[in-house]
Formats: structure tokens, C-alpha cells, sequence
């Protein structure tokens, strides 16, 4: 059974973008090789990658169109993708699909294969997976900066969820990663309520 995990970076101040749509500046202070590394380790092992619509359009915009770290730009152009959303119809990036029912198509997807999923930003569509209970793990690029103000990756939720940290490590450009498992039972008990 393959497992859903919410890949994300954020500020220190739990920001993942600035106060403007696509204000990624903070990944400046996280990328180095450490994070290239890990990047192509995904590459390597996963079966899906799945985005919520705005972070689909502005990768699909990015990655298709450049010259840089070509190895990275090669699988996220050749990996199987898909896209949650309710107004999208067709997806013009390689190897995509889209649907309405994410959390359905994710629990299908799960059983059907055993290698990694990766949710890649979209912090609307991991909110609604977490609640939902489908996220197993959150793994959390905190980048060396303070924003100051930006959009939370976390929205406030209706009760306490705990994590299990699985792994913390510091990284080359000073960042750290953190890398959570999300208790089912917990998420499952936010979704009822």
C-alpha cells in the first residue's frame, strides 16, 4: 500500500508563500544540494505527484518551459501527475490527469500501488487531505528565513492533532527537514467533525 505524503517548505514563521500568489522567495534560503538531492530522490521512487490547481498551473508553467536542473525538469515533465479540481477539465502538462473526487482517486491510488505519493505544495488541497485522513505523512522543508507575513501553510483546525516525528535533520543551506507521520485515527476524528 503506497502511503500520501504532503511535501511542502516554509518560513520559520510558518509561511509558504509571501503575501502575494507565487511569492516563493523563502525557497532562496533553503536550496542547495541537499535539498537538490532530495529532490531527485523523488524523483527515484515516486509513483504519483498530485497538485491542487493553482500549484499545478504555476509548475506545469515552470517546468515545462526550463533550462534549469534539467535532471529535476526531466521527471517532473515524464511523472505520472494528477490534479485536484472541480473546474479544471483537461490538464495540457504530460502524464496528467484531473479530478473532482481527490480523496476517493487517492484511496483508490494508495491500494493500487506501493510507491510514494507526493502531494508538492498546494496547501488548500493538503488541508482538505488532512481532514480528510488521507495524508500518512508530512514532510516540511523549514526554511532559514522569517517572512514576517505571508500564507500560513496550516489553516487553524477544529481540535489538536498530534504527529510522530520520524526524522529531523539540518541541511547544507541551514534549513532543516521534518518529516511527520499523521495519526489516521486523528485525522479521521477532524473529518467527522
Amino acid at each position: 500500500m503506497g502511503k500520501v505524503i504532503a511535501w511542502n517548505i516554509i518560513s520559520v514563521d510558518g509561511f509558504f508563500e509571501g503575501t502575494q500568489q507565487w511569492d516563493l522567495r523563502l525557497h532562496e534560503h533553503i536550496w542547495g544540494e541537499d535539498l537538490r538531492q532530495l529532490s531527485l530522490r523523488f524523483g527515484d521512487e515516486l509513483g504519483l505527484i498530485v497538485f491542487g490547481r493553482v500549484t499545478y498551473e504555476g509548475m506545469a508553467a515552470h517546468w515545462q518551459n526550463t533550462d534549469d536542473e534539467s535532471d529535476i525538469a526531466d521527471y517532473m515533465n515524464s511523472a505520472p501527475k494528477l490534479v485536484a479540481s472541480r473546474t479544471l477539465t483537461e490538464a495540457s502538462w504530460s502524464n496528467t490527469e484531473v479530478t473532482a473526487d481527490i480523496v476517493g482517486e487517492l484511496s483508490r491510488r494508495k491500494q493500487a500501488d506501493d510507491r510514494p505519493i507526493y502531494v508538492f505544495g498546494s496547501a488548500v488541497l493538503t488541508d482538505s487531505l488532512l481532514r480528510a485522513g488521507v495524508v500518512d505523512e508530512l514532510l516540511i522543508g523549514v526554511a532559514p528565513v522569517i517572512l514576517g507575513e505571508g500564507t500560513a501553510l496550516f489553516k487553524p483546525a477544529p481540535s489538536v492533532r498530534p504527529l510522530q516525528l520520524l526524522e529531523a535533520r539540518a541541511i547544507d543551506t541551514g534549513g532543516v527537514l521534518l518529516r511527520y507521520a499523521v495519526s489516521a485515527v486523528e485525522a479521521a476524528n477532524d473529518a467527522d467533525r
